[in-house]
């Protein structure tokens, strides 16, 4: 009897336990003097939403979505590229830490060199928004229409979106017009499905793309009332007036492309690992660079 008391206590003792977290790898980037600037017709930019509704300067929150764009006039590509707000960088600081706080604490110049670094690709100009005005963006252009599965649609029902933020009201799966704010909630989850962040990812890009396609035919006037509403709905940003106006005149040379996605990190390149607590991925960078190159040069298809 005593036996088996000891033995249950054994058990309980080791099921109750946390699994101590791996040491993380080292990690070894780039160094960002020895990137190349993108060549002429080659524009990339760097956005970011801020995990609040309303943004304060001086209590900024984790950058829940990453993305970078690439307007590329030489090959006539656009590329939406998304990051995985999780994993593990090397910090300025020369520290390993999530890439989701490095705007917060360093900076959005420091964000733009940590994936310049990591990833193999110089962005300098950002734009910074809250999920306010990500939902304003897309009000100004009507609304974006989005394709949703059964479990997607139950998810945002019990989120409890308005009736009258979808036409028609969302019942089940299909396809409906979203209005901004529940098109930011529908960007926002990963609790639908196993892939957890890799499809809020694949959400996010799903929606600018389909932003894109849908406004592919607007003229430059609406254009510039755009580019102006994205000037009021941008918390942080470093691009001038000539850099918008550079932007809308690759976009417009761009008019008919489809829309490219890829995701960052590269599946194949990432290993779940628990750090300071959380689940996340530490990632062969080497090997990522190498396959987001070859992508970004035109030598394999998108993801």
């Amino acid at each position: 009897m005593l036996k088996r008391a000891l033995s249950l206590a054994l058990l309980c003792s080791l099921l109750l336990t946390p699994a101590l977290a791996a040491t993380p790898s080292p990690i070894f980037s780039l160094s960002y003097d020895s990137l190349s600037d993108p060549p002429d017709g080659v524009h990339h930019y760097m956005l970011a939403c801020f995990d609040t509704w309303d943004f304060q300067a001086s209590r900024m929150g984790n950058t829940d979505g990453l993305l970078m764009v690439t307007l590329d006039t030489v090959q006539q590509r656009m590329i939406f590229t998304s990051i995985m707000r999780e994993i593990l960088i090397r910090r300025p600081d020369g520290n390993i830490g999530r890439i989701t706080y490095i705007a917060k604490n360093y900076g959005p110049e420091a964000l733009c060199e940590i994936v310049s670094t990591h990833f193999g690709v110089k962005v300098e100009k950002y734009l910074l928004f809250s999920m306010n005005n990500i939902q304003d963006m897309i009000d100004v252009l009507g609304g974006v229409y989005i394709t949703v599965t059964d479990a997607e649609a139950d998810y945002l029902n019990r989120y409890r979106i308005s009736r009258e933020s979808t036409t028609p009201s969302m019942d089940k799966g299909g396809t409906y017009l979203f209005s901004g704010h529940a098109a930011v909630i529908y960007m926002r989850i990963r609790k639908v499905g196993s892939d957890g962040d890799l499809g809020r990812t694949r959400r996010v890009r799903t929606v600018l793309e389909t932003l894109i396609k849908e406004n592919q035919n607007i003229s430059m006037s609406e254009a510039i009332g755009v580019a102006v509403a994205l000037n009021k709905n941008v918390c942080l940003t470093n691009l001038s007036m000539n850099d918008l106006m550079i932007a809308i005149s690759s976009i417009f040379k761009l008019k008919g492309i489809d829309p490219e996605g890829f995701q960052l990190p590269v599946t194949e390149t990432m290993t779940p690992i628990t750090y300071a607590g959380m689940m996340t991925n530490e990632v062969d960078f080497a090997l990522c660079r190498s396959i987001f190159l070859a992508f970004m040069n035109g030598e394999n298809n998108a993801q």
